[in-house]
């Protein structure tokens, strides 16, 4: 029998404990952090559990121990000292100039002095700051707790204005700064946010953050694992498939131990259906466009590879599409390597919900036209499943004839074989079949693999001049692409399809199908 409320949407710490709602116990975490150091910094993607974990920091140095009891923490902290939290969030709103920033900043440092009951006269924002941190040592007799929330968001706003993002970023470099010169004064500092900017351009001269974003102690920290939604939501989990959930929401990473997205889970808990719940809350509307103008070969995205330097090499006038895919949670780690110096990290889907849904976006950014798009989602299904490669062919066509010619004049990608594979690919994939991109054989690489209705579709993209040429299914046969996939002992289908550079159309689409063996 259900016990206890879903904590949807509820991001304080008391509120979730006092109303007896579900709670997965993140205090071992807390105390491992203020026990071993004393400044840190963790990037993680929205809606992730960032702030709720911030409140639960706050609530253990303001020394509230009713809130804790029965919790990993509880009988190792010291609840009669209680310490002053300075909290910073840039959660609500949007900021549009330095000004309506410095405004914000003076807001939110107003309220800190009024609940510490202390002044922070000061000319500047980061002086206040600093006068702040001071005064409410000075008035408690201990060392000040600053928790600053979405540290970043006045820059990701404005990411598609670089001008206004530069003058976020240097305007909050200058207040974070101030941490670092008056570290003697502070027991306990915390930065959150969804990206990972680089120290030299917000972070310059606060070396002495621990960034733990990618620390396998800590991968943990925020997000459900499979222990925890066992024993947890025991009580939530009748009557859904456990196999289901866990492919469609778990497999987040940051080098240790894979969690489950917490907005998804409990959603699905309420619904009790499978849905794109974390997508559909923030379309990447910025994410598409910076992809589709780089001509980015979105087959990549299910094995990507990068260093750890590129991920964190992200600021206004430097974006790597990697570490944009990264650290907004669309890509997350499959496995890392050591390559002498270098730590080179496997990129990939988390899992069915970010493949499907980011594929959708993606697809309809490629074609220029998301209703044709939307269209043809549907049609595609019905005609792998009835095996109509005639149908198919006239999908295929209808597919690309349905691009606007304004968008391939303005698009030079759109007459090279990747543009063609990757409005292929995401398309297969925004259905969350079965598919292998780029699938490596002993003879080279097939374009796509897709394994569904128990048969096998191998197909080979091309682009020629004008007439076709039959270089597609050519190079599927000679190379032996099938080899692979014989002692399946499924029929195999393979499906050459060529394009045609001037004219912008298919213009060849041969199959052939080998019986099983």
């Amino acid at each position: 029998m259900k016990t206890r409320k879903l904590p949807i949407g509820i991001q304080t710490f008391a509120k979730i404990r006092e109303d007896d709602c579900y709670y997965v116990d993140k205090t071992g975490f807390i105390r491992a952090l203020i026990t071993e150091g004393s400044q840190y910094f963790l990037s993680r993607p929205r809606r992730f559990g960032k702030s709720l974990l911030l409140d639960t920091i706050a609530e253990v140095f303001a020394g509230n121990e009713p809130l804790f009891r029965g919790l990993s923490i509880h009988p190792h902290w010291d609840w009669s000292v209680r310490f002053p939290v300075i909290r910073i969030s840039f959660g609500g709103g949007v900021l549009r100039d330095r000004q309506e920033l410095d405004e914000r900043i003076g807001e939110l440092l107003e309220d800190n002095a009024r609940r510490l009951g202390v002044r922070v006269a000061a000319p500047t924002r980061p002086g206040q700051l600093a006068r702040l941190i001071v005064e409410a040592e000075t008035l408690t007799g201990q060392r000040a707790v600053v928790l600053i929330d979405e540290y970043d968001k006045p820059i990701l706003d404005n990411l598609t204005r670089p001008e206004a993002a530069r003058e976020m970023r240097d305007g909050l470099r200058n207040l974070y700064s101030v941490l670092k010169d008056n570290d003697a004064h502070l027991r306990f500092a915390f930065l959150t946010g969804v990206s990972k900017f680089s120290k030299v351009s917000i972070f310059s001269g606060l070396n002495n953050l621990n960034d733990i974003t990618v620390d396998a102690r800590y991968s943990a920290l925020c997000g459900y694992t499979e222990t925890d939604v066992d024993e947890v939501f025991a009580p939530e989990l009748p009557g859904l498939d456990r196999a289901e959930l866990r492919r469609w929401y778990n497999g987040y990473n940051w080098t240790g131990e894979a969690v489950y997205n917490p907005f998804d889970l409990l959603l699905l808990f309420q619904k009790r259906e499978f849905r794109s719940f974390w997508f559909e809350t923030g379309t990447p509307t910025f994410l598409v466009d910076l992809l589709t103008a780089r001509g980015f070969f979105t087959p990549d995205l299910a094995r990507l590879h990068s260093s750890e330097a590129l991920l964190s090499a992200f600021d206004v006038e430097h974006i790597a599409p990697e570490a944009l895919l990264w650290q907004t949670g669309y890509l997350t780690f499959h496995g890392s390597r050591r390559t002498g110096a270098r730590i080179e990290h496997t990129l990939g889907y988390p899992n069915l919900e970010v493949q499907t849904a980011l594929n959708d976006a993606l697809l309809k950014g490629l074609m220029g036209d998301p209703m044709a798009a939307e269209r043809a989602q549907s049609r595609l299904y019905d005609t792998l499943v009835a095996g109509d490669f005639a149908a198919l062919r006239a999908h295929v066509q209808a597919l690309f004839d349905a691009i606007p010619h304004q968008w391939h004049d303005n698009n030079p990608i759109a007459r090279y074989e990747g543009f063609y594979a990757s409005v292929f690919y995401s398309h297969i994939a925004a259905l969350g079949l079965d598919l292998t991109p780029e699938d490596a054989t002993a003879h080279g690489r097939i374009d796509l693999a897709l394994r569904f209705e128990a048969q096998v579709w191998l197909f080979e993209f091309k682009v020629v001049e004008l007439a076709p040429e039959g270089r597609a299914l050519q190079q599927l046969k000679d190379r032996g692409y099938a080899d692979k996939y014989r002692a399946l002992g499924l029929p195999i289908h393979l499906i050459g399809i060529e394009f045609s550079r001037e004219r912008r159309t298919l213009v060849g689409f041969e199959v052939e199908t080998l019986a099983p063996a």
